[in-house]
Parts: structure tokens; sequence; C-alpha cells
């Protein structure tokens, strides 16, 4: 996994080269396109910090990079070719240098946000199975662990697809495997013939990661026909360069797509999540309606933002692949000193080492303190079982140290309660 770092300069020139590329509404002239520049009013494109801000430059233009522009060599919009490459570029790059894939053997695009990309894939595998084995809707059915995003339900009620939900151990949060067979042994009963089984590349709540080379031999091992997609909303950006030994990459054969979330650990803008597919698949999902769209549409949103697969670019740009390694190892390793404390304290907690995420038991630490915090409960519904700490750039040192305190204090006050 290597890519050069660039300097503020090269990521300019390269940004600006391709703005150049692309159509300016306020310069040419363009009568058939239902869109324009942003507001003058509100977006002032004369403003001269906008001469070293690449990004924002993007954003005032207002590229449209709607559809999925690595089916074809050909930009799929002319008006935007020169933004719409550089979305190629970073498909390409996350897909061969995060996830091991070919050369140029993975689609994807810039979705709106993880759920997107998560129920993307579940409508091409879906529309897969229909038109290669011409399933029925109500013999496909989601297989996925409690513990998943709840995008995987939603996905499920939009594309009326019935729901397999197998249960974790409580503590080290891994599929139970009585209840995985169990479920998928009903399922078959019930008359399901297609799996779309969704693994977890750290989930939201716990940063737990699924065995997905358990859960491929297993439906293997039941001949029937499955898709395994992945969901690294969260881990995505993260896990592939803490676990350099991950077997989350297109180097497995079972899998065939992932979901990653740039502004969860990138620190782009919300908006930015990512789809990677291996080719052969976006086609199922091809809106043939969408006539006046050269190319024609492949995703769930349409019409997207060019801004946001700059945004994602720059940053990888900015550190390189030994840069961006750094800096997560760095997270994890604040993590793991959080860790180190909790164990001295006696506090149970879930860590996996690879994530910077710790998710402390109730009972261990007080509600008062972790509303103090903001840590997130499991529940807010009921009553909470967990509370999550999440190590990100902005929780520092001092922050923490005041917080292992507060706790400290809380456990030796118990202690002399009792």
């Amino acid at each position: 996994m290597y890519w050069k770092k660039l300097t503020q300069n090269e990521i300019k020139e390269t940004i600006f080269s391709a703005l150049t590329k692309n159509s300016n509404y306020r310069d040419e002239i363009i009568f058939g396109v239902p869109g324009t520049f942003l507001d003058s009013e509100q977006f002032y494109p004369d403003a001269p910090f906008l001469k070293d801000s690449p990004y924002l430059s993007v954003l005032v233009n207002n590229p449209n990079h709607i559809g999925c522009h690595t089916l074809s060599d050909e930009p799929v919009e002319e008006l935007f070719a020169g933004t719409h490459e550089i979305e190629k570029d970073l498909i390409k790059l996350c897909a061969e240098q995060l996830f091991k894939a070919e050369t140029n053997s993975v689609d994807g695009y810039v979705a709106p946000g993880g759920t997107e990309a998560n129920i993307q894939a579940m409508w091409v595998y879906r529309n897969y199975f229909v038109k290669e084995f011409g399933a029925k809707i109500d013999e496909i059915a989601l297989v996925y662990s409690q513990d998943s995003h709840y995008s995987m339900p939603k996905g499920g009620n939009i594309l009326n697809l019935q729901s397999v939900i197998v249960e974790v151990e409580e503590e080290t949060r891994s599929i139970k495997q009585s209840d995985l067979e169990t479920k998928v042994n009903q399922a078959l009963t019930n008359g399901i013939k297609y799996f779309i089984v969704i693994a977890n590349m750290s989930t939201t709540m716990f940063g737990s990661v699924d065995d997905v080379d358990h859960l491929a031999a297993y439906f293997d091992s039941l001949n029937v026909e499955f898709k395994l997609h992945v969901d690294g909303a969260y881990g995505g950006f993260i896990y592939p360069f803490t676990n350099l030994n991950s077997h989350y990459t297109f180097q497995n054969k079972h899998i065939t797509s992932f979901t990653c979330d740039g502004h969860k650990m990138l620190q782009t803008p919300y908006g930015t999540g990512l789809f990677l597919i291996r080719k052969g698949f976006m086609e199922y999902v091809c809106t043939d309606e969408a006539q006046y769209i050269p190319g024609k549409d492949y995703t769930i949103c349409g019409s997207r933002s060019g801004a946001n697969a700059i945004s994602i670019w720059m940053v990888l740009m900015t550190h390189g692949s030994a840069g961006w390694q750094y800096k997560m190892e760095s997270l994890c390793d604040r993590a793991s000193r959080i860790c180190n404390k909790l164990d001295e304290l006696g506090i149970k907690y879930f860590h996996n080492p690879f994530i910077n995420i710790i998710t402390i038991k109730n009972g261990y630490i007080s509600r008062q303190l972790a509303e103090k915090y903001h840590l997130v409960a499991d529940s807010y519904e009921f009553e909470a079982k967990w509370w999550k700490i999440v190590v990100m750039p902005h929780v520092k040192q001092g922050y923490i140290d005041s917080f292992l305190q507060e706790i400290e204090a809380e456990r030796k006050a118990l202690t002399i309660d009792q």
C-alpha cells in the first residue's frame, strides 16, 4: 500500500487544471443543463481566497458528478470531464491501494454517505439474483449481525427484503455460530434461496470486526447463492492501515463490494461516502429511463457534488499512504493507553486493537460522567448497556487525562462506599 504525498501546490495545480477541463457556466454558452453556478449573492465567485482554496473553488463551480464514471474510459458528462477524472483516480486508488484489487477491476462512486453505499450494494445484488437466477423478491434475504448499522434494516425496508439478524456474543461481539446456523436454516425452510451477506469491518458502536473468512466459508458450505458486501463505513480508512494482515481485501474472492466513509476517519465533509464493487455488477442497477444523461445513471442519489470527491482525494494526497498510516496508528496508540488505565481500574470494556473505539460496560461509569464527556450510549430508548468512546483527532491527551482521573475517583469512591 503506497502512494506518494503531494505538496499543497501540486494539489492546487491538479485541481485547478481539472477545473479548466470542466465547462464554466459563467464563460460558456450552455442552454440545456438544469444547473448553474452557485448563487452569487451568497457564494462569491471572485472572493480572493478562492485562488488558494481548490475545494471551495470546485464547490462554487458546482460540477455535477451524476452517474458512475468508472464504467467507461470516456467521461459520463463532457461538461465536467476534468473533475470526473479525479473521481475515477480516487476510486482506483482506494480499490487498488486500500483493498488490493487487480488493476482496473473495480467500479464505484462517491456516495452521499455509507448508508446509501450499503443500500446500493443491496440493490445491486437483489437485481443480480432476480436477473441471473429468476429469483423472486421473497426468496432473497439480508444476513447481518445485531451490531450492524441501521442502514441494513433501512435498506431491507426500502428494497422489500427480509432480514436475518444474527446475535453476537456479549463480551467478544463475535457472531454466534449457533444462532447463525439456526436462523439461516429456518430461512431456507421458509423458502429463502439467495443471501446478501453483510460483514462488518468495524461496527459503529463497538469497533468489532466480523470474521469474514468464517462467514464466507459457512455460506459456501451450504451450496447456496450468496454475495458478500463489506460495511467499512467506519473501518475503511483505518483498519487497512492498522492491520496489515487484514483479509478484508478484493484478494478475498468472496468479497464483491465495500462501503467506506470519508467523513469519519478522513475528516472530509459529510456527504463523502464511497462505494466500491467488482466490475460487471453496476450494470444491474442501470436506470435505462435516464436517457437524457450521457452514460445513464447507476446510483441511488443521481446528481451529486463533484466537490465531495475532490475533498477525499485532497486528504489522501495531503498525507500519502505513510502519513495516513502514522496518523491512524497514533489514534490506536492513544486508545490503547486509555485501555491500559481501564485495566488497572478493573473496568470492563470492549476494544478492537486495530480500531480507535472503546466501549465501556454500563455499571463501571456513572451516567453523569458519561454525559459530561459526551460518551454515546448503545440505546437512548432503553437502559444503556454500553458507553462508547471514539478517540478522534479532537480528543486531546489532556482531555483523556481529565476523564481518566475522574473515572478513577469514581472507582475509589465506590470502593470506599462498599
